[in-house]
């Protein structure tokens, strides 16, 4: 069994390491962009083209495991069962088409619902997160320490802006009050990005009220084996098949941050 996950791991590596570099071709050619849902929500040629990259080679390779991604060339799913690989081929493309930088690659692979294999890839850096499970998280190829507890006032909190103003989704005055009380809060425009950023204790939380499994799928499974946690915003698990609230964080500052500001 043990055999089986180093397999599918070498060829994820693999295709992780040649989307980077399809990515990087890409700037220099002009882009065809589209929007999706909103005027924000956008996609590109690149995104669907290393979407279907992987999907090609994932079904060419396993033919029995199954695909969802956001730019469809995955399968309809109703359940979790088998092999899952959740992909966000360009997470953080509104940063790709504008800066060229602040994206990633994002790869969960779960077992009946379990995450297995984890992958964030930083593309332009050429920083890959990686885990597996049972082995700890990877920074290149480095192991890292596992997460350590810190109080509120010494956390550098990850969320958007836009859940700091009044908005459909959630109340946005626990979040201000937790702003204004921990150390410092960053955005960086990309939720693969700063999921792994928690798992190597760059970030201590990241929180947002409204992610999809592609979102979040590579970076929750960092995130716990690194020894963080990783919920719905009212703590209970996240769901791969539809869309979530998302809390992330650091053992004790998930806690704080749950009961002190999240749970009224």
């Amino acid at each position: 069994m043990a055999g089986k996950w180093e397999e599918i791991d070498q060829y994820a590596r693999q295709w992780i390491e040649e989307a980077g570099r399809r990515i990087r071709a890409s700037f220099a050619e002009q882009l065809t962009v589209e929007t999706k849902e909103n005027r924000n929500d956008l996609v590109t040629n690149v995104d669907r083209g290393i979407e279907q990259f992987f999907a090609e080679h994932i079904r060419r390779q396993f033919p029995g495991h199954h695909i969802l991604g956001e730019e469809g060339f995955g399968d309809e799913l109703a359940v979790l069962d088998g092999i899952i690989w959740i992909i966000d081929p360009i997470d953080g493309t509104m940063n790709f088409i504008h800066q060229q930088r602040h994206f990633a690659v994002s790869v969960g692979i779960f077992e009946d619902g379990v995450g297995r294999l984890g992958y964030v890839y930083d593309v332009v850096f050429d920083e890959l997160y990686s885990a597996q499970k049972g082995r700890g998280v990877f920074f290149n190829g480095k192991p890292l320490d596992r997460l350590q507890p810190v109080p509120i006032a010494e956390s550098i909190i990850a969320v958007n802006a836009t859940w700091l103003m009044e908005n459909r989704r959630i109340d946005h005055r626990p979040l201000v009050r937790l702003a204004k009380e921990a150390r410092g809060t960053r955005s960086y425009g990309s939720a693969a990005l700063e999921l792994a950023y928690v798992a190597a204790g760059r970030l201590d939380a990241y929180i947002s009220p409204r992610l999809s499994p592609w979102d979040f799928a590579g970076g929750m499974i960092l995130i716990e084996e690194a020894g963080g946690i990783v919920t719905n915003l009212d703590g209970k698990p996240l769901n791969l098949l539809s869309r979530n609230s998302v809390l992330a964080a650091k053992p004790g500052v998930y806690e704080e941050i749950l009961q002190r500001y999240l749970r009224q």
